[in-house]
């Protein structure tokens, strides 16, 4: 009898750690550029996601999965669609401030607006109020999480990754390195950025769910001599992220030229410097050359797609169809670029990327642009073991949208749930083209409610 009641405690105790939630549910297997639908997309339309301590325990049909979980309580999202949260593989939290600001392409742009806004992050309690609103305008739009830019300051750093790690966040950041070419009140040297950014590293990399990237601004506002001491720091701790820009604009590609004569292209620069590995992100890449997207394939590294910054600062049509070419395929994710970037939703940065891939003559389905923002931005930052989709043991970051979110979207979509990969694919461009932080109906940080509706 002991045994028995022993087993019975067990057992409600063991039951009371899990947590159940019954929706419709997509996300990706396998990447839908290279394989057919039917291979890469999972779509359960009556399914139950199960958690146990934050992290994926199973995922199936309802039907299937209900007797298991009879003891437990089940929180369902009728008509809604739950995928895994959104992944942002480029944005500076700084720019916050400064989104939407007027007329200029990128050289200009950054003299003119970026720098002087960026000078007011040594102020760590500033820097703390707009990394506290940048994170919650974040969860606030689905995204659970992102590689970030913060400023040259150490201080911008501590208190973006403290307000991270307050919200128990998955996110990549570091501190901005510039020892050239910048306002004397934003530039640091070789020296003290290898400084700081050891010292940062040792302090936040790792720390729960933080990651550290090495974080040279671009070829522009550094030396040589800084650019090898980031490839020193990338030698001296092997699992951290390097974190730049690259061939964004034309004149910054021709101005690399000048300041680097011997390098054969603005990525053979960082390649010199030994920056270039299967844990780069670069951002933009709207000028690369064939060759370049080779090179990025053969070191695994990953670029950083960025359709709204690209459009607003005129920047040019990022090549979709090379970076995904089955030849030299290159790792993308979608990137928000806030603040040239003019959303921090990835939703609305779909939007524009599919718009940027009709103006090429190509064209992304609806389940290639959630793949870029789910699955495919997890595997540009090499962290498809952790987030990405919902396999058991992964961590339980996920969002809850609603694809009747507004008047004209209740209009646009029936509200049947959709039973096929077709029905599907049209109700998720609808999420994709009209869709933003409205049609976030909850998001889901390690199995526990952060923003929305429970």
């Amino acid at each position: 009898m002991q045994r028995l009641y022993t087993d019975y405690i067990h057992q409600r105790f063991f039951m009371s750690s899990l947590k159940a939630f019954r929706s419709s549910f997509l996300d990706f297997i396998a990447d839908p550029f290279y394989v057919s639908e039917l291979e890469s997309v999972r779509y359960i339309p009556d399914g139950l996601l199960v958690l146990e301590d934050g992290k994926i325990k199973e995922i199936g049909t309802y039907d299937s999965l209900q007797h298991k979980y009879k003891e437990i309580s089940i929180t369902a999202y009728p008509g809604m669609l739950i995928m895994p949260g959104f992944i942002d593989t480029h944005v500076h939290f700084p720019q916050l401030e400064m989104i939407a600001s007027y007329g200029e392409q990128l050289l200009t742009w950054l003299n003119k607006y970026t720098f002087p806004t960026e000078g007011k992050f040594k102020d760590k309690t500033y820097a703390q109020k707009v990394a506290a609103i940048f994170l919650d305008e974040l969860l606030k739009n689905g995204t659970t999480t992102a590689l970030v830019f913060a400023t040259v300051h150490p201080e911008s750093v501590d208190a973006f990754f403290e307000e991270a790690n307050r919200r128990h966040l998955r996110t990549i950041a570091g501190k901005v390195m510039m020892d050239r070419n910048a306002p004397d009140f934003l530039t640091d040297t070789a020296e003290t950025s290898y400084q700081e950014t050891k010292a940062l590293i040792q302090k936040w990399h790792k720390k729960d769910r933080l990651l550290y990237a090495v974080t040279p601004r671009f070829a522009i506002t550094s030396t040589n001599e800084q650019l090898q001491i980031a490839g020193r720091l990338l030698q001296e701790f092997p699992d951290v992220y390097l974190h730049t820009h690259i061939s964004e604009n034309v004149d910054e590609v021709a101005f690399v030229k000048q300041l680097f004569p011997e390098s054969q292209g603005y990525l053979d620069v960082y390649d010199r410097a030994g920056l270039v590995g299967d844990r780069s992100v670069f951002a933009h890449g709207v000028h690369l050359t064939d060759a370049e997207f080779h090179r990025l394939s053969q070191a695994n590294a990953a670029i950083a797609f960025c359709p709204t910054s690209n459009l607003f600062l005129g920047s040019g049509l990022f090549r979709i169809e090379t970076a995904k070419s089955k030849d030299y395929p290159v790792k993308v994710g979608l990137g928000t670029d806030v603040g040239g970037g003019t959303s921090v939703s990835l939703l609305q940065t779909a939007n524009e990327a599919y718009k940027i891939a009709q103006l090429r003559q190509q064209k992304l389905s609806p389940f290639q642009t959630l793949f870029l923002a789910t699955l495919g931005g997890a595997k540009a930052l090499n962290l498809e073991a952790k987030i990405g989709n919902f396999n058991p043991g992964k961590e339980a970051d996920f969002v809850v949208l609603d694809p009747r979110a507004t008047p004209l979207m209740a209009f646009r979509n029936s509200d049947a749930t959709p039973t096929s990969l077709e029905e599907l694919a049209e109700r998720i461009f609808t999420l994709v083209i009209m869709g933003d932080d409205r049609a976030i109906h909850a998001t889901y940080i390690m199995g526990g409610l952060v923003m929305g509706n429970g």
